[in-house]
């Protein structure tokens, strides 16, 4: 997949959700070094190199060799503050001691994809794309969404829409892919999702949750996330600040049980009279309550509408994993 040269305008650009409550609860102040562990079109960035001005350091990450060098082209005049790095967050760790030898005071993790993924990415993100069935962010992965969807068995694709994209219709969507392979691109996988899910003015696709599902799986999305949390907490420093963005339940789920019972001492059930876990809290929750885009930002940006944000204050630094 060839990487795309472009000339865009800062309107052009993945509008960011919750910058206003990102900003506000990281506190970063002038020469704060920060990770943006999910870079994207680098529109929080933006924000956190402004607030580190003068002085303080960017590390980008992002899995995507495209929004890579999006970023870059947005963020041109913060160069001598901005190191970028094509590769998972799964590596967090290995890559901030490779490449930033600073304390890390905050580190940001927005579990979304950019807009333009679905407007011209052409890679079978959008349901009218038809283009190649893919979905990797990283063209280098081994797997794409074509091989599940023409590969994979009935029951293990009702499995994986059901599990992931928590799809009541799971079964019966299933069944009709098989019906209808080959399936070799986005538009044809929603043709056969609406044969028994018809749209019938309804607001949301009903190809939405199946794309969803196979998205996650094609990049070991909630695979990778519990262990980048453990990592982002040993790579901040003490009193580091750890924000995530999920967009999906189960990836909320997950940043709130982590932050959860990272915030406590003993993890042992009731029925133990007394602590034998030896577990110690090495977080404490910045946010009690799950903190939503306002109504304006959603009017503004309807792609913020589905944004969760958590964040959490390092004590000390957890055993590796």
């Amino acid at each position: 997949m060839p990487l795309v040269e472009f000339d865009m305008s800062e309107h052009e650009y993945h509008k960011p959700a919750l910058v206003n409550e990102v900003m506000s609860l990281l506190n970063i102040k002038p020469g704060d070094n920060c990770i943006d562990a999910t870079i994207g079109d680098g529109g929080h960035a933006k924000a956190i190199l402004d607030a580190s001005a003068p002085n303080g350091q960017l590390l980008g990450i992002d899995a995507d060799p495209q929004s890579i060098l999006r970023a870059k082209k947005r963020l041109t005049s913060y160069f001598e503050r901005t190191q970028l790095v094509n590769d998972n967050f799964s590596n967090l760790e290995r890559i901030s001691n490779n490449k930033f030898n600073n304390p890390v005071t905050s580190i940001l993790i927005d579990l979304g994809l950019a807009s333009w993924h679905f407007k011209s990415a052409n890679r079978g993100f959008s349901f009218s794309d038809e283009s190649d069935l893919d979905m990797r962010l990283n063209p280098n992965q081994d797997q794409s969404a074509s091989y599940i969807v023409n590969n994979y068995s009935q029951s293990d694709l009702s499995n994986l829409i059901y599990k992931y994209g928590e799809e009541p219709k799971a079964r019966r969507i299933a069944n009709s892919i098989v019906e209808n392979r080959p399936v070799e691109t986005a538009a044809q996988l929603a043709d056969a999702i609406q044969k028994v899910s018809p749209r019938r003015g309804k607001r949301i696709h009903p190809a939405t949750r199946t794309f969803q599902a196979i998205r996650m799986v094609v990049n070991r999305e909630l695979e990778v996330l519990e262990s980048v949390l453990f990592q982002a907490e040993r790579v901040l420093e003490k009193g580091g600040r750890l924000a995530v963005i999920a967009y999906h339940s189960l990836e909320d789920r997950i940043v709130k049980s982590f932050m959860k019972r990272e915030s406590h001492d003993c993890l042992c059930g009731p029925e133990i009279a007394s602590c034998i876990c030896d577990h110690k809290a090495k977080l404490e929750l910045l946010t009690k309550k799950v903190v939503k885009p306002s109504r304006d930002e959603i009017l503004s940006n309807p792609n913020s509408r589905s944004a969760r944000l958590r964040t959490c204050i390092t004590l000390g630094t957890l055993p590796e994993t």
